[in-house]
């Protein structure tokens, strides 16, 4: 009987921390935001992917306790700010290194650098007090080698498929645009069956992929996730050497666990498009669709919940065909102060949303509230019914960004200042 690998695995992702760790005799891991990993061959090294320009720094420092030979080139799984940051940072302490990317990352980089303040101050609740903490222990490491964050060009890129061979090493670059980046791509060293993946299928392994990120950022399709996967599960692989966290292994267990997720994926998307064409709404489908226990996977960074929503809207866009206001620029919340005069106050709707709260409508509980405090932000009352929702609604999830979230509102509801968050 299968025990799903994602409830041995850790969940949320953190910064590079001193000490690497050797995977095999020519493969040395870096953990950090995403995985850095070195492959040491008798002719130099490859590095793949980077960190975040700060990291750069103590990755190398990690490198150096196993190797001094010269890193000759760089790979980038995709073209996230935690994947490419310490690109330069590498080239200034190898010359002559070069950078191989599929080629979409120039896109992507551009789309990222397009969006980069919304994004930060999208990402802040998530990680910003996450990086203070990581910046007060490399303070007291006493390490400040801190590298820009950089927005490298790529000195080779290429479209599907790529293949390379150093000291000895072959290496095969596949394609898998769309599935986590527009410039995805899977290093598969086929004379070991090894399968660098970085975050191909999000950031935890053996968890539902994140098909919308609530930091903000464009759809990814379904089918495409799906077919990455299945990409990776026809490799044979029996070490995966993910974005995050210590390696899978087990040719017959990474087998399992891909065909599963593939089937996953496949199970939502065909259960919300059968449900779209019986003309439910999204909020019925998000609330109905739940998958079989014998497709069950993590939702630790994306929710099915949330998935079917994206999947939902990137078929169907924005228009939900429930009111004419979809259709106009006045918001909801324009009309909140006529409801609470009608009520005949703020208080009846507190009364109300308490009431809701104690009977587990948690969500009810909020859209109350909500209307209240978009009228009176300094209403003492509801602020500490709705600090008491939203620990209700902490308790009961184990997802890293709806928990990011929700201690983020907690504090900010008890007076904390909400930052954005700056990785230029």
């Amino acid at each position: 009987m299968r025990d799903p690998i994602y409830k041995t695995r850790p969940v949320e992702p953190f910064s590079a921390t001193f000490g690497g760790e050797r995977i095999n005799d020519f493969i040395v891991m870096s953990e950090g935001n995403s995985n850095t990993y070195l492959l040491e061959t008798s002719e130099g090294n490859i590095l793949i992917n980077t960190g975040m320009g700060y990291e750069a720094g103590v990755h190398k420092k990690n490198y150096d306790d196993f190797s001094s030979e010269p890193i000759k080139y760089v790979i980038t799984t995709q073209g996230h700010v935690d994947h490419v940051g310490g690109v330069q940072y590498f080239r200034d302490h190898y010359p002559g290194l070069q950078y191989i990317a599929q080629a979409g990352n120039e896109e992507h980089q551009t789309y990222d650098g397009r969006l980069q303040p919304f994004r930060g101050s999208r990402s802040s609740f998530a990680f910003l007090d996450k990086f203070a903490e990581c910046f007060a222990y490399y303070k007291e490491q006493g390490f400040d080698d801190f590298a820009q964050q950089d927005r490298p060009t790529a000195d080779i890129v290429f479209e599907e498929r790529y293949e390379m061979t150093l000291g000895g090493l072959n290496i095969v670059l596949i394609a898998a645009k769309g599935a986590e980046t527009n410039d995805s791509l899977i290093v598969w060293l086929p004379q070991h069956k090894i399968c660098l993946t970085g975050n191909l299928f999000g950031c935890p392994f053996g968890h539902f992929p994140n098909l919308v990120t609530i930091r903000g950022d464009r759809y990814r399709d379904a089918l495409t996730c799906a077919a990455a996967v299945e990409t990776v599960r026809e490799l044979g692989a029996e070490m995966i050497l993910y974005g995050h966290h210590e390696p899978v292994v087990g040719k017959e267990l990474i087998e399992t666990e891909l065909t599963v997720l593939r089937d996953a994926i496949y199970y939502i998307h065909d259960e919300v498009v059968k449900g779209m064409n019986e003309g439910k709404d999204v909020h019925t489908l998000m609330q109905t669709i739940n998958l079989p226990p014998e497709l069950e996977v993590g939702q630790g960074y994306g929710k099915v919940s949330w998935s079917i929503r994206a999947i939902w809207e990137a078929y169907a866009g924005w228009f939900h065909h429930e009111s004419t206001t979809e259709l106009y620029s006045v918001p909801q919340r324009e009309i909140h102060k006529d409801l609470i005069e009608l009520a005949g106050g703020s208080d009846a709707l507190i009364a109300r949303a308490k009431a809701k709260l104690a009977s587990g409508d948690f969500e009810q509980a909020l859209h109350l509230l909500d209307i209240v405090r978009s009228v009176e932000g300094d209403n003492a009352a509801a602020n500490k019914l709705s600090i008491d929702v939203h620990t209700a609604l902490l308790a009961q999830t184990g997802n890293f960004w709806l928990s990011s979230w929700l201690k983020n509102q907690i504090k900010i509801l008890n007076g904390g200042e909400a930052r954005p968050l700056n990785i230029s």
